[in-house]
């Protein structure tokens, strides 16, 4: 103690006038930890037993390495499917389908202005362009993650398929990664397409069918990364996030459901934030925090209830359009903490995509950083490398507080559906992204290439990725118009009054009915512009 003493006073006689650092969630970082900082943590915790801060299984990444799952959305089905075997042949381990924004916000390639087709994401409008994308993919082997918000009809294209092909629902694996609509309506307005009580129940509704007839098949995944990347600090986005999963659990359980059901099911899907240490401890907490309200707050009795199984995606909102190759290092430090964080799949940014879809040279580097760090750089050696360090404990603990205390807040306002409602966490979201952004601007929080180390516009220069080919986008325009043409409109207008039938008698699955509306031919805007009639359509700017 006596030396700790002396250092203390030797560094503030060099640094007199230090002004407190804090990280983004508004933790004060001490110049030094001891043991001290960390006392409270009087239990020796192993990963693969609750809490689970250590990591949710026994061997981690030792013995089950983190899902390679890169994001793809490109052009038309045969541009994604194209880009898909690249990326499988440079080491991706499974699929990720971000579908064409025209597609997020409801509507059939044929009702917008063809340039802005597949310029984010690929068209995807019926099961035909769904088994064109994943052609040559045996889909009893590969983890199928879709950007699919509601009323989900991606999902229902793929079970449509697997029926094609004759695989078994039970065999299919994957994850819906945009079935959070909480994160949509206060993050993401271009995702949402229902009102709120009309997302409410669709969600419900194809969490419990696919627990029956999907198994395998994650049907939710809890998003954190709008709201951080909206501005959220990084504990905000734990808390809102956590508060949205037991929002949903919730709604399950007061629909009959058992939690130990559908609770091994849940997933979650965050941000990873350039604040290393900072995202290290809030995974850590956030396992913590999950784990104690699955027990003591829902009543969950099995172990695979209480895990916080995650995907991490490196943060696009740190990269610049600035020194745009910078972008690498800032991808890897990102992914380096989602790893030694406990994550179960990662995506990692390529560098180019502060500046467009990314190119096939950015998708292959961002790829190969995920081998580089898992293959050649040990970190799957040691569970858990910073589980002991005076600073990370101490700081997990910090954030542990700071995401229940946020919870709290959120809990008082009677729980994240009416939180959202009332703006609450919009207005929470709002004052952090202003003041990231007043420190950003002050030069308070550097970034290089934007408000330092800065460089000419010649040596910026980044070419992005190419618009999807004009002739090929109108290609599809025309098949997809024959298409609607040929089939039968009696069966399609059949369905679709079915699915307004089954909205109506509040008892039956209304995306049961969505399958069976897709099944009989009715496209992604039929189906939306329907359920939208019926339930009440969130306001959304149109394309057209």
């Amino acid at each position: 103690m006596n030396a700790l003493h002396a250092w203390q006073q030797a560094y503030s006689s060099e640094l007199p006038a230090e002004a407190a650092k804090r990280n983004r969630s508004g933790i004060e970082i001490k110049p030094l930890y001891t043991p001290q900082d960390a006392a409270q943590r009087d239990a020796f915790e192993v990963p693969g037993e609750a809490p689970y801060t250590r990591g949710i299984y026994t061997t981690m990444h030792r013995g089950r390495s983190w899902t390679q799952r890169q994001l793809i959305g490109l052009g038309t089905p045969e541009d994604y499917n194209q880009r898909l075997r690249e990326v499988l042949a440079a080491g991706s381990t499974a699929i990720s389908l971000l579908p064409c924004n025209s597609v997020f916000r409801g509507y059939d390639m044929d009702q917008v202005h063809p340039e802005l087709l597949g310029t984010c994401g690929t068209v995807i409008n019926n099961p035909d362009h769904m088994r064109r994308a994943l052609d040559g993919v045996d889909l009893t082997r590969i983890s199928i993650g879709l950007n699919d918000p509601t009323p989900f009809t991606l999902l229902a294209f793929l079970l449509i398929e697997a029926d094609r092909q004759s695989v078994p629902w039970q065999a299919l694996t994957g994850t819906a990664n945009q079935s959070d609509y909480l994160s949509h309506y206060i993050a993401n307005h271009m995702f949402y397409r229902l009102d709120l009580a009309g997302a409410r129940r669709l969600l419900v509704d194809k969490i419990a069918y696919c627990n029956a007839k999907v198994p395998r098949y994650n049907p939710l995944s809890v998003v954190g990364q709008h709201m951080q990347q909206a501005g959220a600090t990084p504990a905000e986005a734990m808390a809102f996030t956590l508060s949205s999963a037991v929002q949903y659990a919730r709604d399950c359980i007061a629909k009959g459901m058992d939690p130990d059901t559908f609770l091994p099911r849940f997933t979650f899907f965050f941000d990873i934030s350039v604040s290393f240490f900072e995202e290290v401890a809030k995974f850590r907490a956030g396992r913590r925090v999950w784990a104690r309200i699955t027990r003591e707050q829902l009543g969950a009795q099995s172990p695979r209830s209480w895990r916080m199984k995650f995907h991490g995606q490196t943060s696009g909102a740190d990269l610049t359009r600035q020194q745009p190759l910078n972008n690498i290092s800032r991808v890897t430090v990102q992914a380096m903490a989602g790893i030694f964080g406990g994550l179960q799949s990662l995506h990692t940014d390529a560098f180019d995509e502060a500046i467009s879809c990314p190119t096939g040279e950015g998708a292959r580097i961002a790829v190969a950083t995920q081998n580089i760090l898992r293959g050649e750089a040990g970190l799957t050696d040691v569970i858990d490398p910073l589980g002991g360090s005076h600073y990370v404990e101490a700081l997990t603990d910090q954030m542990e507080a700071e995401i229940l205390r946020v919870m709290a807040l959120v809990e008082d306002a009677g729980g994240m559906f009416a939180a959202a409602q009332s703006g609450l966490v919009q207005r929470m979201i709002g004052r952090s992204a202003m003041e990231f952004q007043r420190e950003v601007e002050s030069g308070e929080r550097p970034v290089v290439g934007v408000n330092c180390y800065q460089s000419t516009e010649a040596e910026q220069a980044q070419p992005g990725q190419e618009r999807p080919d004009a002739r090929q986008i109108e290609n599809l325009i025309g098949e997809f118009r024959a298409w609607k043409s040929a089939r039968s409109q009696d069966a399609v207008q059949r369905a679709l009054d079915s699915l307004a039938r089954t909205v109506d008698s509040k008892e039956e699955n209304v995306f049961a009915a969505v399958v069976e509306t897709a099944r009989a031919g009715a496209t992604h805007q039929e189906i939306c512009d329907r359920l939208r009639r019926s339930m009440g359509f969130g306001a959304v700017q149109a394309l057209v």
